[in-house]
């Protein structure tokens, strides 16, 4: 009878020793965002962590949420650059969470790869890591998962889940919101990680890395892949520093994300409500109208599939806007008041028709 021959899980395609040097690459990174309320370490089966900060609450909620980066990760892949997609991952999470008033406690992520190589995934994890000191959590666990014959060696997935917590008596509610509120909206950095399918296709699709990165005019200088690889804008430590700075000035949070301010101002509004933006009263940033133009896209489109330059619109009581004003620029945010809170049914409405790129300062 032939001997057959052995088969080792690495000759089958997954590396436990790269593995165990992958999780030493990453240690120092992950122990960076620590908070007192982490316990333990990484490597155990569960991420531990205190909730005692929730017994001076009244009704704590814990509020949870999760997400992914999506086709973004292909820009990085191409022009090799995985230092801030991470960042991206924590900011989709943290920042839904914060819509509710929410103060990230911890998060949690997934990284799946074709080929685990521990010096990319510590620069990948480096940056969720990162995100997780711009928004204040800790990173107290993940999962690194090698996936040969379903994904190709160089090729990655990101996605992750964030918990925080809020008091009820505090929590932002559509509810709160009331006729002749100020919308006031932060800036984005860009396209943050939303719609990149598109971008990809008009701006990126058959262009070398090489073309990526070469300086572009339109863009002020700086490389296509740099600006559409800027990281998604983390709005959870001013914004919480406003609603601690300014109680009850703040109703609801909109974080816009997939499909723009049309389809995310909305989740915040009551059903007596319509929300009433006036188009070109904040600017747009470079790489959001290069790929508009791109695509050929009119204000009613670009309205409803980018940020157009608004990453994230706090409903606010109009007797306190100059507080929240004064809170935001001290924790260097660029507030812009981009309309209000009027009668109606719920929907996002928009005045100054054609004006989307006017912005004057």
């Amino acid at each position: 009878m032939e001997a057959q021959e052995r088969i080792t899980y690495a000759q089958a395609g997954v590396d436990i020793e790269e593995g165990a040097r992958a999780v030493d690459a990453i240690k120092g990174a992950v122990h960076a965002t620590y908070r007192p309320e982490v316990v333990g370490d990484i490597g155990g089966f569960g991420g531990l962590f205190s909730i005692a900060a929730a017994k001076d609450m009244v009704d704590p909620l814990l509020v949870s949420g999760t997400d992914g980066v999506g086709t973004k990760l292909k820009v990085a892949q191409l022009i090799n650059k995985h230092d801030t997609v991470g960042i991206d991952l924590v900011a989709m999470c943290a920042n839904d969470i914060l819509a509710t008033g929410a103060e990230p406690l911890f998060f949690l992520d997934y990284v799946a790869v074709g080929k685990l190589q521990a010096d990319a995934m510590a620069e990948i994890v480096g940056g969720i890591a990162e995100g997780c000191k711009q928004a204040g959590c800790a990173l107290i666990g993940g999962e690194m998962a090698e996936h040969p014959g379903v994904m190709d060696p160089d090729d990655y997935d990101l996605s992750g889940f964030c918990v925080g917590i809020v008091d009820r008596a505090t929590m932002l509610d559509p509810a709160n919101v009331q006729q002749g509120d100020i919308l006031v909206g932060l800036a984005s950095s860009g396209l943050h990680s939303n719609g990149y399918s598109l971008a990809r296709k008009v701006c990126i699709e058959g262009k070398t890395a090489e073309e990526v990165l070469a300086p572009c005019e339109e863009l002020d200088g700086i490389s296509l892949g740099e600006a559409i690889l800027a990281p998604t804008r983390m709005y959870v430590k001013p914004v919480l520093n406003v609603l601690k700075q300014c109680p009850n000035a703040v109703h609801a949070l909109a974080h816009i994300t997939g499909g723009g301010i049309t389809e995310n101002l909305n989740r915040a509004l009551p059903k007596t409500c319509d929300a009433e933006v006036k188009l070109g009263t904040w600017p747009v940033p470079p790489i959001v109208r290069m790929v508009c133009n791109a695509a050929h896209l009119d204000e009613t489109e670009a309205l409803k599939t980018f940020n157009m330059g608004i990453g994230m619109v706090l409903i606010v009581n109009p007797a306190f806007v100059g507080d929240v004003f004064d809170a935001l620029e001290a924790a260097g945010e660029k507030p812009y008041m981009i309309g209000s809170i009027v009668d109606g049914t719920g929907s996002v409405t928009y005045v100054h028709d054609g004006s989307l790129y006017t912005y004057d300062k």
